[in-house]
């Protein structure tokens, strides 16, 4: 694993990337988390994908020792493992290479234990969640940048994924800015529902839950639920 891929690239972007032996002791501080199927992590600066194709090996292999008895199982976690893969990386070259890394990863896997019943449906579906999941920009600002690299205007958007139903998953999508932020302050909360009631959406970005009363980031776009082997139907 080559943790300098040029001179240039180091001046430019202080890109040095993680050996091996260093992403799997620093996984192993979290061990129980990179061995959960839907625990969410997230790489602010992924390169091109050192840690989290470590994080989906591990998933993955939870998957088989748990359903690789059926492959309607093993397929619906095996998606599940990878919508729970989240990175961020300010050159595009490497935001291309981390996708295809984990593809190829997730795509030896799932046709290995899934045989004649893989789909090729299924791993359009799952190239579709990584380039949603996997996006160029930059984490110190969370906007997405140009293709010189620089800062533009627009949030960082990702999608969050969830199973309601059976093999129904729905996507929301989230700035990374707001999920990132503390939540408004209490004394806001007291005023917007003195004003308007508990239904209230106190501020632009944020919401109320009505059970709970908590302060909870506003999906900027929501979609139905829809077979998880036909995501890439809502389209980029």
């Amino acid at each position: 694993m080559k943790q300098v891929k040029s001179k240039q690239r180091v001046a430019d972007h202080g890109e040095v990337f993680t050996a091996e032996r260093e992403v799997n002791a620093m996984l192993d501080l979290v061990k129980p988390e990179t061995e959960r199927i839907d625990s969410r992590f997230l790489e602010p600066a992924c390169g091109d994908g050192n840690f989290l194709v470590e994080i989906l090996r591990r998933k993955l292999a939870v998957v088989k020792s748990k359903y690789r008895k059926s492959p309607a199982d093993y397929e619906q976690n095996a998606v599940l493992a990878v919508t729970s893969i989240y990175g961020v990386d300010i050159l595009q070259d490497n935001v291309e290479a981390c996708r295809e890394r984990l593809f190829q990863i997730w795509d030896k896997e799932y046709t290995a234990n899934c045989k004649k019943e893989a789909s090729d449906t299924c791993r359009e579906a799952v190239r579709y969640i990584l380039r949603r999941n996997i996006l160029c920009g930059n984490a110190l600002t969370m906007v997405k940048v140009d293709e010189a690299g620089q800062d533009t205007e627009a949030p960082i958007v990702f999608a969050e994924w969830a199973f309601v139903t059976g093999p129904l998953l729905k996507r929301s999508d989230y700035r990374l800015d707001v999920l990132l932020k503390e939540n408004p302050e209490p004394e806001m909360y007291a005023f917007q529902t003195s004003l308007f009631g508990s239904d209230a959406e106190a501020t632009e970005n944020w919401m109320i839950d009505p059970v709970t009363k908590e302060w909870l980031p506003k999906p900027i776009r929501e979609y139905p639920a829809i077979h998880y082997r036909r995501v890439q139907e809502y389209g980029e």
